[in-house]
Parts: C-alpha cells; sequence; structure tokens
C-alpha cells in the first residue's frame, strides 16, 4: 500500500484559543484527568474517500449499537455544510446548537451536545450546517475531542466528509483509529486505498474495513469483487460486510437506524455483528447465505464438522 502524505498547497488559519465550559482545557497543557480520560477513550474516525458509499449511515448504526452495548458514545458530524447524522438518528429537530457556537463561545459544550431520546448514553455532536471546512481547524479539532474525553464519553466516533481536502485532514487530526467504508465498486476501492495511505502517512494505523452494499448475487456471478478479493486489495484487516437493503432507504426516511427494528434485516444484523467486533465482544463474522443462525448453532455446527 502506497502512502501519500499531504499536498503543501493546504495551508491552515491559525487557530483560535477555545474554552470549553464543559471543564477542558483549551492549551496543550492538559490535566492529568484530561490525560487519564483520553487513555480510556477509543477515538474512532469512520471515512472512506469516495461520498456515496454509505459512511453516515455505518456511523449512526454502528454508533447505536455501541450505545445499546452500555458505552457512553458520541458522533460527531464532521461534514461541515452538508451535515446528514442528525437526519439518520432523527435528532434534526433538536439541533440549537453547533460545535461553531462552542469555539465562537456562544454556547458551552454540553450545551451543543443532544442526547438521543431512545438511549440516553448517545450523544450527537453537529460541527455546523452554515459554515465553510476551513473554519475549523486541527487544534480545534483536538480540543474538542479532549473536552468530550474530560465528559467520560467511552467511544467518539468521527464521521468524516468526503473526499481528502482540509476537512478530512481536520476530522482525522484527533483520531486514534479509523474504519474505511468502501463499496466493491472499482473508483471506490481505489479511494478506499488512497486514504488507507493518508492515514498510515498521519500516524494512523489502527485501520478496519467496512464493505458496504454487498450483494451476493452479482458475487455469484463474477459481476462484483467478493468482499474477500476486496479485504486482500485493500490490505486492510476485515470489520465487516453489509448486505444490500431496501429497508435502508425507509430508516433513513424514518430517522431510525436499521439496529433499533424490532425484527433485525440482514444489514442490520451485520451492522450489530459489526459493532461487536469493534468493541472486542465477538470474533466470527455473519454468514451472508444463513445469517439467522444463532449463536448456539454455530457452536453446534463448529462441533459437528457443518
Amino acid at each position: 500500500m502506497s502512502f501519500l502524505f499531504l499536498p503543501s498547497s493546504i495551508h491552515y488559519v491559525k487557530p483560535k484559543t477555545v474554552c470549553f465550559s464543559s471543564g477542558a482545557p483549551s492549551s496543550d497543557n492538559y490535566s492529568e484527568e484530561g490525560r487519564d480520560n483520553l487513555n480510556t477513550t477509543r477515538i474512532i474516525v469512520v471515512t472512506s474517500g469516495k461520498g456515496g458509499v454509505g459512511k453516515t449511515t455505518a456511523t449512526a448504526n454502528i454508533g447505536m449499537s455501541i450505545a445499546r452495548l452500555g458505552y457512553k458514545v458520541v458522533l460527531i458530524d464532521a461534514d461541515i455544510g452538508l451535515r446528514n447524522l442528525d437526519l439518520l438518528l432523527g435528532l434534526e429537530n433538536r439541533i440549537l446548537y453547533t460545535v461553531m457556537d462552542v469555539f465562537e463561545g456562544q454556547c458551552r459544550l454540553d450545551q451543543a451536545l443532544i442526547r438521543d431520546k431512545r438511549w440516553k448514553n448517545l450523544s450527537l455532536l453537529s460541527i455546523s450546517k452554515n459554515r465553510q471546512r476551513y473554519n475549523v481547524t486541527r487544534k480545534n479539532m483536538q480540543n474538542l475531542v479532549r473536552a468530550l474525553a474530560n465528559l467520560n464519553f467511552r467511544y467518539i466516533l468521527i464521521d468524516c466528509p468526503a473526499g481528502i481536502d482540509v476537512g478530512f485532514i481536520n476530522a482525522i487530526s484527533p483520531a486514534q483509529e479509523a474504519l474505511i467504508v468502501t463499496t466493491s465498486e472499482i473508483p471506490a476501492i481505489r479511494d478506499a486505498d488512497r486514504v488507507a495511505g493518508l492515514l498510515e502517512a498521519n500516524g494512523i494505523y489502527d485501520i478496519k474495513l467496512l464493505i458496504n452494499r454487498v450483494r451476493s448475487d452479482l458475487i455469484q456471478k463474477n459481476d462484483m469483487m467478493s468482499v474477500r478479493d476486496v479485504q486482500e486489495v485493500l490490505g486492510v484487516p476485515l470489520l465487516g460486510a453489509i448486505p444490500e437493503d431496501n429497508q435502508v432507504i425507509v430508516s433513513t426516511n424514518r430517522g431510525e437506524p436499521l439496529v433499533l427494528k424490532k425484527k433485525l434485516t440482514l444489514s442490520g444484523i451485520a451492522f450489530e455483528n459489526a459493532a461487536r467486533r469493534l468493541v472486542g465482544k465477538q470474533d466470527y463474522f455473519i454468514d451472508l447465505d444463513s445469517p439467522y443462525k444463532g449463536v448456539f448453532q454455530k457452536v453446534i455446527d463448529l462441533f459437528s464438522g457443518n
């Protein structure tokens, strides 16, 4: 995998000093408590390179699943000017303040955090809906994440904007881990490979792969690359494969992630299993041909040789 470095033509505006009323410092002289919280908080950027591959859908469903497992989770919508994560969670009417308001001292951080109505340990934080991505700096993002760590969030998922410009650089700057979302289409795979190189060039080596919109029928006809083929091309550890599902459109329009359905669809099961693997609670992958086998059935199959 090639290492791609940032173009020297990108310039950053000197960050303003941001004071978070939640108690997080705004300089590099962080308290011992702040450093300890960062050590226990997993900061994961969800990225893709190419737009339209389901990155925001993955962020919403995996974040919701992790919250349902009992962890305190915050989702940051870092797609400035084109935010959609609030729509997928059904929280668009509850946003009064954004992170830009916090940066400008118009509100406290806790006022900008929107708690989900269904799972109180899940929160949403939007950067802005009408600003330019150049208004946010890497220092701003790093201070923001430290402030959230001081609020004892166990998982911070950053929904990264598409592309590899300054918005991408700002979003990945505080991250420790990355989840690359792609489909089996050649353009998406090529963009995912470039993003993987950029992540490694910027010091993020804990990278996992989520392949979205998998269609078994096309794979069997050799009209689509298989999950194994995509994973081998990118050389990134596989977190999960999400099958194509028309219910994604329905859940998006309703503002209700797939994993909240009473009867999970195949995609909902796949998202939930990917979340369980991400937190270390599961090590097997969903069988797309017979997905509804329970854990006990898998154990029986294991010992019976099926």
